[in-house]
């Protein structure tokens, strides 16, 4: 028995390791490792396995999807994913959702403020808040390096 999961275009395998019987802990393991995608869109279902994460670092683009420059700040906000891919979860956060309404509200932010990014530490709960005029791979490398250290 065997599985796999398809995430930002990569397949990702669980094998089947010298024989040994795959059990429901090693599937659910395996599918809490993989499920998070470069870059994930916060919802309600997506919300938990943010939180169940063991990174501990969210880095969070608010941003109205409905943009015409969205396309562009995604394309680089997912590059910058990549350079922290293990170290900082990165999420996507909708203004147009009225459940986000709240998620803005804890970052202090208005709609006028957007786009905008938010770093959050779940464990202390540190947070900071970048406003952009425009979304760059080297703004938020920036950004996440300030805040690492």
């Amino acid at each position: 028995v065997s599985g796999y999961l398809q995430a930002d275009g990569d397949r990702r395998d669980l094998d089947n390791v010298d024989g040994e019987e795959i059990n429901a802990e090693t599937m659910i393991r395996f599918i809490r490792m993989n499920e998070l995608r470069l870059v994930t869109e916060y919802n309600p279902v997506t919300a938990v396995g943010l939180m169940q994460s063991s990174v501990q670092l969210h880095l969070l683009l608010i941003t109205d999807k409905r943009s015409s420059e969205h396309p562009e700040h995604m394309h680089r906000f997912r590059e910058a994913a990549e350079l922290f891919q293990g170290k900082i979860l990165f999420i996507l956060v909708d203004s147009n959702v009225k459940g986000n309404e709240q998620v803005m509200s804890f970052f202090k932010l208005k709609k006028s403020q957007l786009p905008a990014l938010a770093i959050f530490h779940s464990e202390d709960e540190e947070q900071d808040v970048l406003l952009l005029d425009e979304v760059s791979v080297k703004r938020v490398q920036d950004f996440c390096n300030v805040f690492l250290q």
